[in-house]
């Protein structure tokens, strides 16, 4: 399978951006029913079982409940109860970007502390793999190397939640480097201090860990 090739929504899922944006715009209100499914299909232009999979994707996201025998009715409007896997769909690149940069910042630093033998080898095996895979042209394998990298990196930090948020935002970056990256010119060009990154971590220095991948993030320039 061509891991370049890029997902495209499903028409239910079209749907349920549309509807979503209705409801936090403040098209609904808390607890007012959902037009009937005749209705809604008139409005998006669909059928009955895109608009009943749409309807699921928002229950399941939060905004909305179904009430059997009686209609679905508005749940949420400020997407405080979606998931953040959900809401994280729905962000701007930007947004996304600045958050894991701030997250890799600290994860680095607590892996300097909370590192063990074992990790400093899961990193150097990912490092080494992303370097043989950049070198070769290999995109997608270069790229799940340094995802990988990364991964590793925040579980060494032994924050669970820390661990856990990253993971989230690793499938973002996965989706957002496919699409930007036809080849591994980025990876060989760019100045690449995940080396000095990792000696940091190996030294056990968290203030260098911080700063390397500070410069990494491009957060600083010195």
């Amino acid at each position: 399978m061509n891991q370049n090739i890029i997902q495209r929504k499903s028409l239910a899922e079209e749907v349920a951006g549309k509807l979503q944006g209705n409801i936090l715009k403040g098209g609904y209100k808390v607890n007012q029913k959902l037009p009937v499914e005749a209705e809604l299909m008139r409005s998006f232009g669909v059928g009955r079982s895109t608009i009943r999979e749409a309807v699921k994707i928002l229950v399941n996201s939060g905004f909305l409940r179904v009430q059997q025998g009686v209609g679905t009715f508005i749940k949420d409007t400020t997407g405080i109860n979606e998931p953040l896997f959900q809401r994280l769909k729905r962000a701007d690149i930007k947004n996304i970007d600045e958050v894991r940069h701030l997250l890799e910042m600290k994860i680095a630093e607590k892996a300097a502390m909370n590192r063990t033998g074992n990790d400093i080898s899961k990193l150097e095996y990912f490092l080494s793999k992303r370097t043989k895979a950049a070198n070769e042209n290999l995109i997608g394998e270069c790229i799940d190397a340094h995802i990988n990298f990364y991964l590793v990196l925040a579980e060494a930090s032994k924050n669970d939640i820390l661990s856990d948020l990253y993971k989230l935002f690793a499938t973002q970056l996965k989706t957002e480097l496919l699409e930007t990256h036809e080849d591994t010119t980025y990876f060989k060009e760019a100045p690449d201090h995940h080396h000095k990154l990792l000696d940091s971590v190996l030294r056990e220095d968290p203030k260098k860990a911080w700063h390397w991948s500070a410069r990494i993030t491009g957060h600083i320039t010195q």
